[in-house]
C-alpha cells in the first residue's frame, strides 16, 4: 500500500496532516471530529468503524474517569483517611481518604493516553486524507482485507514492532514519567506525606543542593566519591586488564589458552556469590585476619579494618572490583589485540622501532580507538554499580550518624537507602534524576569528542 501520490512534476507528497486540513475535501476535515469518518465515505468502511470505536472508546473513558484524575492532579488529594470509633463493635474503622500515589498515577497515565490518542488522530486523519486523493484520482483504495495483508509485507515492521513498543511505553516510559514527577511531590516519611502528599516545585532539587544542610552536604560527598570510584574502578580494571593480555597475547608466552582459561575462570562463578565470599573472608574475625593473627602478621587482638575505617574500606572495594572485573576486560581486549593488522608491527620493525614506541604508537591508540564505546559504557555501569558495594560493604563505614549514607555508598546505593529503608521518595526520585542528566551528558560529550566518533572508519 503507497504512501504517496505523485504530482505532475513527479515529486512525491506525502499525505500529512497539514495538506489534510488545508487541501482535503469537506469529509477529511470532518475526520478531525469524527475519527473514520473519510474512510468510511471512500468504501473502507471497517477501517473507519475501528477508528470511530477507538475515539468513542475514549471519549467515554474520559467522561467517566479521565477527567476526574486529570483534575485531582492539581491537587494530588485532600481527603485524609480518618479514624473512627464504632460504639457497636466496639472497634475502630477507617474512612477511606484520597491517595495521592495513585492519583499522580492515574492521572500521568491518563495524559499519556491522550497522548497516544493524539497519534492515533493523527494517523486516522492522514488515513482518511490517503483515501480521499486516491479516490480522487481514481485509483484502487485498499479495502480492509487489503491492508491486513500488507501487514505481512511492506508493513510487516508495524506488527513487529507494536508489542515491543507497548511493553516500552508502559513499562518504561510510564513509571519514568511517574518517577519524574515524584520528584516534584514532597511524598516521603517525612511529615508523614506517605497517603496524602503536594507539589512543591523546586523546593527538593534545592535542599539536595544546599551543601550548608545534612542532605545537601551528603549529597555532595556521596556524588565526589561516586566519581572517584567510577573512575579507578574503570581504568584500574582496563590498565591491568591491557597488561595481563599483552603479556599472555605476546610471541613468546606458551599456552595461551591455558593462560586464558585460568583468568576467564573466574567469570563461571555468579559475581555475587563471589563477592559475598569476599565479604566474609575480610570481616575483623574473617579467614584473612585469622591467618594474619595465626602467622604472627598482627597481633591476636587486632584486626585490620577492611570495611571499618573509611580510607580502607574504599580501597577495599577498589581492589576486589579489579579481582572481579580484569577478566571481561582481558576478554575485550585480547579481541582487539588479535585483530590488529601484523602489516603496522612489521613496517615499524623496519623503520627500527623500539617496543615502548609500537606499543604506544600503534597498540594503544588502536585499542583505544576501538574500546572508547566500551571505556564510556563500563564508567557509565560503575556509577551504578550497585551490586559491588552493597553486597561488599553495604555502604558502611557510617561515620556520621545524622547522615543516611555511609564512606562508600554510591548515588544508587544510597537511593536505595532513601526509598526503601527510609522512605524519602521524594528524595529518591531527584538523585534518580540527576543521575541520569550527569551521566547522560558526560557520556555524550565524551564520545563525541572521541576519536572512536570523529574519525569512524579510519583504522
Amino acid at each position: 500500500m503507497r504512501k504517496t501520490r505523485k504530482r505532475v512534476n513527479n515529486f512525491p507528497t506525502p499525505y500529512t496532516c497539514t495538506a489534510a486540513i488545508k487541501q482535503g475535501g469537506m469529509e477529511t476535515k470532518l475526520s478531525m471530529i469524527l475519527m473514520g469518518f473519510g474512510n468510511i465515505v471512500h468504501g473502507q468502511k471497517i477501517k473507519g468503524l475501528i477508528y470511530l470505536a477507538v475515539e468513542v472508546a475514549y471519549v467515554v473513558f474520559m467522561a467517566i474517569y479521565g477527567v476526574g484524575f486529570i483534575h485531582m492532579l492539581g491537587s494530588l488529594g485532600s481527603v485524609p483517611q480518618k479514624e473512627i470509633w464504632d460504639e457497636a463493635t466496639q472497634v475502630y474503622l477507617y474512612t477511606k481518604g484520597d491517595q495521592s500515589i495513585l492519583i499522580l498515577l492515574y492521572g500521568v497515565a491518563t495524559l499519556m493516553l491522550t497522548v497516544l490518542m493524539v497519534c492515533l488522530w493523527r494517523g486516522a486523519l492522514r488515513s482518511a486524507y490517503k483515501a480521499e486523493c486516491l479516490h480522487k484520482e481514481g485509483r484502487h483504495v485498499n479495502s480492509f482485507v487489503e491492508d491486513l495483508r500488507t501487514l505481512l509485507h511492506e508493513n510487516l515492521y508495524r506488527v513487529l514492532m507494536t508489542l515491543p513498543t507497548s511493553f516500552i511505553f508502559i513499562f518504561t516510559v510510564l513509571p519514568l514519567v511517574f518517577m519524574i514527577c515524584m520528584a516534584f511531590t514532597n511524598y516521603s516519611k517525612i511529615g508523614n506525606h506517605l497517603m496524602l502528599f503536594d507539589w512543591v516545585g523546586l523546593e527538593n532539587f534545592k535542599a539536595l543542593f544546599d551543601s550548608s544542610s545534612i542532605l545537601g552536604s551528603t549529597f555532595w560527598s556521596v556524588l565526589g566519591w561516586t566519581l572517584i570510584w567510577a573512575f579507578f574502578a574503570t581504568f584500574s580494571n582496563y590498565i591491568f586488564g591491557m597488561i595481563l593480555s599483552l603479556l599472555i597475547n605476546r610471541k613468546g608466552t606458551r599456552a595461551k589458552g591455558f593462560w586464558r582459561f585460568c583468568f576467564v575462570l573466574t567469570c563461571a562463578v555468579p559475581m555475587f556469590v563471589s563477592l559475598l565470599i569476599m565479604r566474609t573472608m575480610l570481616q575483623p574475625n574473617g579467614a584473612v585476619n585469622v591467618l594474619l593473627r595465626n602467622i604472627g602478621l598482627i597481633a591476636q587482638d587486632a584486626s585490620l579494618p577492611f570495611f571499618t575505617d573509611p580510607t580502607w574500606a574504599r580501597v577495599t572495594v577498589i581492589v576486589i572490583n579489579v579481582w572481579v572485573g580484569v577478566p571481561y576486560t582481558l576478554l575485550q581486549l585480547t579481541g582487539v589485540l588479535q585483530n590488529i593488522p601484523g602489516e603496522l608491527y612489521e613496517a615499524a620493525k623496519v623503520d627500527g622501532a623500539n617496543a615502548f614506541q609500537t606499543f604506544t604508537k600503534i597498540t594503544l591508540p588502536y585499542m583505544l580507538y576501538v574500546t572508547t564505546p566500551y571505556l564510556i559504557a563500563t564508567f557509565t555501569g560503575n556509577v551504578n554499580n550497585f551490586n559491588v558495594i552493597y553486597l561488599l560493604s553495604g555502604g558502611d563505614p557510617i561515620t556520621d550518624l545524622a547522615s543516611t549514607a555511609g564512606k562508600t555508598d554510591l548515588l544508587v546505593t544510597w537511593l536505595y537507602k532513601l526509598t526503601i529503608d527510609k522512605q524519602y521518595y521524594n528524595v529518591g526520585a531527584v538523585i534518580g534524576i540527576l543521575t541520569f542528566i550527569i551521566l547522560a551528558i558526560g557520556a555524550l560529550i565524551t564520545y563525541r569528542n572521541s576519536k572512536s566518533y570523529k574519525e569512524e572508519g579510519g583504522f
